[in-house]
């Protein structure tokens, strides 16, 4: 009797231990607001260094809009500039950083959008805005700017920075 007295309390502590260090655990693995931003703030900032560095390696000459998207204007265009509901057609090349080619016009045909109404990346659908009919230019957009924290579950990965060339065709 005594055997099974010790066993129980053996039992019991044995359990209440368990107990506290699972509350423990969830309690300590959740972020707070201060640390997410944090590491927002660090991805932004690491994500900018590798596009600067990139922009370095290819000598390029690119300004950074006020959202974060990077874009070089190659040949200007005539007329005026794109804004919201005008449909916009355009020959394109999206890459990742690092060179791997995603998709183009080339395989996939022209792109036709409208702009603030299509389902585009954001980044897309600002540097549009700044281009005219006839212009070409690149475009370098953060994660944020494109396909985030999941990419597209096809050809561009998660935290991505993608590379657009495009060559605008016509404004309809």
């Amino acid at each position: 009797m005594a055997l099974r007295c010790i066993i129980f309390i053996i039992f019991l502590f044995a359990f209440g231990a368990c107990k506290n260090n699972s509350e423990k655990r969830i309690t300590n693995t959740r972020p707070g607001k201060n640390e997410m931003s944090d590491l927002n703030r660090y991805f932004v900032q690491k994500d900018r260094e590798r596009i600067q560095n990139y922009i370095e390696r290819k000598n390029l000459k690119m300004t950074e809009s006020p959202t974060g998207l990077w874009y070089q204007i190659i040949k200007g265009g005539s007329g005026d500039t794109y804004t919201d509901s005008d449909i916009v057609i355009f020959d394109y090349e999206c890459s990742l950083l690092d060179g791997t080619k995603c998709y183009s016009s080339k395989k996939l045909g022209p792109k036709e959008v409208i702009l603030g109404r299509s389902k585009m990346e954001p980044g897309l659908n600002e540097g549009l805005r700044i281009l005219k009919p006839g212009a070409e230019a690149i475009f370098i957009m953060p994660p944020f700017l494109a396909y985030g924290l999941i990419g597209d579950g096809k050809m561009i990965p998660s935290r991505a920075i993608i590379v657009y060339n495009v060559n605008i065709l016509q404004r309809k």
